[in-house]
């Protein structure tokens, strides 16, 4: 289950206030708190790491680091002013001493409060100054700068700042005269905010930059985010299904759940920057940096209502685009995230072939159901095995099990789905932090499905997902299609504080063939081109992550010689979507999407502006154009023509799901199910135009990926045949 309320507080731009904001004070329960989590850091997290000087010393920069990621509100003054405390804080923590801490945070809220005041009354006049003819830019990555050494630095920051944003309202068509307005707006709301910030705000900023050094799923949880994180396990919530995070001052969309009204609307997507609000037809609220959870709370709402998003699209990389969303709110059921068949019909010749598709978005379970004695409790295990009795009885010659996007579940749920495939044996190993090595799985010979399976992953499978696909891999059971897997190979336990809950890693997965799935993943015996930037997705791209490592193997049995059939597989992969049109756009797309990461700068030149905008969508319209060209289609002149849908990998972008947890977790000793956290799923969609043409011509929704993993699978059914044949 993804943490989505932990108010790590990127606070920028989100503090400030007309007002003399009053300075926040630590209260005697996060004193005792404070003790106890260290404790608890200390004697019980993974790495048996030592709150020390050294650790103090990282505290330090992290938690400047965490107010202020942009570097625009604090001073280079202020952290030599506090540098004595340093190597302080590890002692005082230690003995529930929060005094640098609480400092820090009063500090940074005067700034915000004084940079607010300095906004407000300066806006309109910079506003009257702009030249958008100047040749100037703003910064892509604030927080490689360093801090601003005097204020005269830092009004030079915002200066920029606020002259991005006047231009991306520009060039959105806001009327010259309402520029200054609208922003003075927004800043003066966030005025209004400040005041509302307390001592669980800035114990719960101050206490996640001390447990993320440890490892970045170890978090506290301040009362309200336990509350939250309770209802979002449950899956029950009324509201839109999808998982935010704050991001600098945007609320940013970082997942949106399988069968939740915004997955069933089809819009919203993972990357998506929320700015605007409405209940209905009301008029839109802005919400650019507002608290994570005020947001939250105004795009909830009862079933059957109305909330209307004003968003910037992920496939923009400036701020100028807008696009507003409706969606109709309703529950987001267990249920509705069930595991779910389809059949891909492969072309042979004159004919088809049949593959089954078994799609799970989580690995789910109902506890509850379970300990009652219900004998139809549902779970991922209990829903797959009727679907794949059914698939066999349709006759597929396979069968793909879809993990794409699925941020994993309950680890129970992932031994028993490998024992559908494998006789008996082992699943996954579990190394405590107390060295001690468990292992689960299949324990009784039982039947199974024999026939041919192929796995299909990609960079948001994780945790569960991992041990499955790797168990399988492990087996040489199947074979492993898609792209590199998250690397999540940890596991949390809830353990309550003197206030809140610590959420702490304490056990680390590993395969049977002794490899861990923490940082590396699982490497994919066929790799399909990546949509997602490993270098900003993934368990490695994590601060602190643990490391990889290897325990000893567990004595196995091995189905088939998949490794010996690999270059034939591959070869037969190449050949095929060398001329493939859709392959080639998604590579093309892919390399679009990695030459426009690697812009730094965000021109403040209007024409300069437009230029970038002009030159990225042509690119965009000329690969899109190649793709047509080759599929027999008529060229579009522009991508007006026709509204943007996902690309060819659509289910690549939009189908991440929220990984299912016990909910009925004993606080002290119960293993949280496989996670991966809010900021880890941050992904880029792309868009492609959809063609014009009428039924006659090739379905754009077609998954791609998938299709070639079911031509992939049958390869390996006519490689293994033939082999059979020239042994006989």
């Amino acid at each position: 289950m993804l943490l989505t309320l932990i108010l790590i507080l990127s606070l920028a731009g989100a503090l400030l206030s007309n007002d003399s904001v009053a300075a926040v004070a630590y209260t005697k329960e996060q004193s005792t708190t404070a003790i106890d989590l260290v404790n608890k850091l200390e004697t019980r997290h993974y790495s048996k790491r030592e709150f020390d000087d050294a650790l103090a010393s990282d505290l330090f920069d992290a938690y400047f680091r965490g107010l202020d990621p942009s570097h625009l509100f604090l001073l280079q003054s202020d952290l030599d002013e506090f540098e004595p405390q340093r190597l302080q804080l590890d002692d005082e923590f230690r003995e529930g001493n929060l005094d640098t801490g609480f400092k820090i945070f009063n500090r940074y809220q005067q700034r915000l409060e004084t940079r607010l005041e300095w906004v407000v009354r300066e806006l309109p006049a910079l506003v009257e100054a702009m030249d958008f003819e100047v040749d100037e830019s703003l910064s892509l990555e604030p927080e490689k700068r360093a801090w601003a050494k005097d204020m005269s630095e830092a009004d030079e920051r915002w200066r920029l700042q606020i002259k991005s944003a006047v231009l991306s309202l520009k060039l959105a068509d806001k009327p010259q005269d309402e520029l200054a307005s609208t922003l003075i707006k927004r800043y003066e709301n966030q005025q209004n905010r400040v005041q509302q910030y307390n001592e669980q705000d800035a114990f719960q900023v101050y206490a996640n930059a001390l447990t993320e050094l440890y490892d970045p799923h170890t978090n506290y949880l301040s009362p309200r985010t336990s509350e939250n994180f309770n209802i979002n396990m449950s899956l029950s919530l009324e509201g839109i299904g999808a998982v935010l995070q704050l991001q600098d001052e945007y609320t940013k969309v970082t997942r949106v759940v399988a069968a939740g009204p915004a997955d069933k609307q089809g819009e919203l997507k993972p990357s998506d920057r929320i700015i605007g609000v409405a209940q209905g037809d009301d008029e839109f609220q802005d919400v650019i940096g507002w608290r994570l959870d005020e947001v939250v709370d105004l795009i909830r709402g009862p079933k059957d209502t109305t909330v209307r998003l004003q968003v910037i699209p992920a496939s923009s990389k400036s701020t100028d685009s807008r696009k507003v969303i409706t969606i109709v709110r309703n529950k987001v059921k267990l249920e509705e995230q069930s595991a779910q068949k389809s059949i891909v019909e492969i072309p042979d010749g004159d004919g088809v072939r049949r593959v089954g598709v078994i799609d799970i978005p989580a690995f789910y379970i109902d506890f509850e159901a379970l300990r009652q004695g219900d004998e139809n409790y549902k779970s991922t295990t209990r829903d797959v095995k009727q679907l794949l009795d059914e698939l066999v009885a349709d006759g597929v010659e396979g069968i793909i099990i879809d993990l794409r996007n699925n941020g994993g579940g309950s680890l129970q749920e992932a031994n028993e789905l490998t024992g559908l495939f494998i006789e008996y044996g082992p699943t996954v190993q579990i190394r405590h932090s107390s060295s001690k090595v468990f292992r689960d799985g299949k324990r009784l010979r039982s039947a199974y499905y024999e026939g041919p399976v192929a796995v299909l992953i990609n960079r948001l499978s994780a945790s569960a997902s991992e041990i499955f696909a790797g168990a399988i891999q492990d087996y040489q059971r199947g074979i492993i299609i898609g792209t590199q897997s998250f690397g999540k190979g940890t596991v949390q336990t809830l353990i309550p504080l003197p206030e809140g809950q610590l959420k702490l890693t304490e056990s680390k997965f590993y395969r049977i063939s002794g490899e861990s799935t923490q940082h590396r993943g699982v490497i994919p015996d066929v790799e399909f081109p990546s949509q997602y930037d490993k270098e900003q997705i993934g368990e490695s791209s994590l601060d602190h992550a643990l490391n990889w490592d290897k325990i000893n193997p567990v004595r196995h049995r091995k189905y088939h010689d998949i490794p010996g059939s690999l270059d034939a597989l591959k070869d037969q992969y190449q050949q095929r979507v060398a001329s493939d049109p859709d392959f080639i756009y998604l590579e093309d797309s892919i390399a679009l999407a990695a030459e426009a990461r690697k812009i730094t700068t965000l021109p403040l030149q209007e024409s300069a502006r437009l230029q970038l905008r002009e030159t990225q969508t042509q690119k965009t319209l000329d690969i899109e154009n190649k793709r047509r060209i080759a599929k027999g289609l008529d060229p579009l002149e522009s991508l007006d023509e026709d509204e943007p849908e996902e690309s060819a990998d659509a289910s690549a972008v939009s189908d991440d799901s929220d990984a299912v947890m016990d909910a009925a977790l004993d606080a002290e000793t119960a293993p949280v199910a496989d996670d991966i956290t809010a900021d880890e799923l941050a992904v880029n969609s792309s868009e492609e135009a959809e063609s014009e043409e009428d039924d006659e011509d090739e379905d754009e929704d077609e998954d791609i990926l998938l299709r070639e993993a079911g031509n992939i699978l049958l390869d390996a059914l006519q490689i293994g045949n033939k082999a059979v044949a020239s042994n006989s």
